[in-house]
């Protein structure tokens, strides 16, 4: 069955579009959805997208994490070979060269907020919900949750959504600074697509040497992040591109970007 569905919308075909069905589970992912998950991601990552959009075909559920049912007959090993291949789905959305925007409504939890928190930016809905529930079925979070969620609400607030293991309301994971825009969810996709749109017209070099850029400095020494910011940027200005946005604003016109 197809629970990954990747088509190619908006400006001229440059945004990726994912969209999880696994309506019947609340899109929890098991072991055919994350071979499905990491294939998509693999095929954008050589292709012309600028950006991606990952949502569901759910409006109640994002994603409520693995499909534990599969997982109970697991032996450890086997678990932990599972686990191994979830490890490369979520790898997969982080390590992507374009920015991945989340489109979360209803219920992103356990390895679903981890799909959310791999992703660059967040759209969420009014409605939607996050939380890392995995302490309260004797685990912890392996995809991200204690190395990522902190990055975006602080430390103290990253140990406690974790260690209670309670369930966020889109407000108040707004008003930490998790989400990037809370919007209706009648209006949640074409925020998205709006954010999506902006980015997408611009400068594909530029744009995911930023990405990756704040990704590798972030923490680091502010000595040796200004070294290597620069490297991200000289990788810029040799390119059409740069000749391109130069020359269109002289010219007073919109840049037509390439990706050279």
């Amino acid at each position: 069955m197809e629970f990954v569905h990747l088509s190619y919308i908006g400006v001229e075909g440059h945004i990726a579009n994912v969209v999880l069905d696994r309506p019947e589970s609340r899109n929890a992912f098991n072991t055919e959805m994350a071979h499905q998950l990491l294939k998509a991601f693999k095929s954008i990552s050589i292709s012309d997208a600028r950006v991606v959009l990952l949502s569901s075909s759910n409006k109640k559920s994002f994603c409520s994490g693995a499909d534990l049912k599969e997982r109970n007959d697991l032996t450890e090993n086997e678990w932990r070979d599972q686990h191994k291949l979830f490890e490369n789905m979520f790898n997969s959305i982080n390590d992507l060269p374009q920015p991945v925007i989340a489109v979360v409504d209803g219920y992103a939890v356990a390895g679903g907020a981890e799909i959310v928190i791999n992703c660059d930016m967040i759209v969420a809905a009014k409605t939607a919900t996050f939380g890392f529930p995995e302490v309260t079925r004797g685990i912890m979070p392996g995809g991200g949750g204690s190395r990522l969620l902190p990055r975006r609400i602080g430390v103290h607030r990253a140990k406690e959504w974790l260690c209670t293991g309670r369930f966020v309301s889109a407000q108040e994971a707004n008003e930490t600074g998790f989400i990037n825009r809370l919007t209706d969810s009648d209006t949640l996709f074409s925020q998205a697509l709006e954010l999506a749109e902006a980015i997408a017209k611009n400068a594909p070099l530029a744009v995911q040497n930023c990405k990756a850029s704040v990704d590798e400095i972030f923490g680091m020494d502010d000595k040796s992040a200004r070294v290597r910011e620069l490297e991200f940027y000289n990788r810029c200005v040799d390119t059409e591109d740069r000749r391109e946005g130069v020359l269109a604003f002289v010219e007073k016109r919109s840049p037509r970007f390439i990706g050279k």
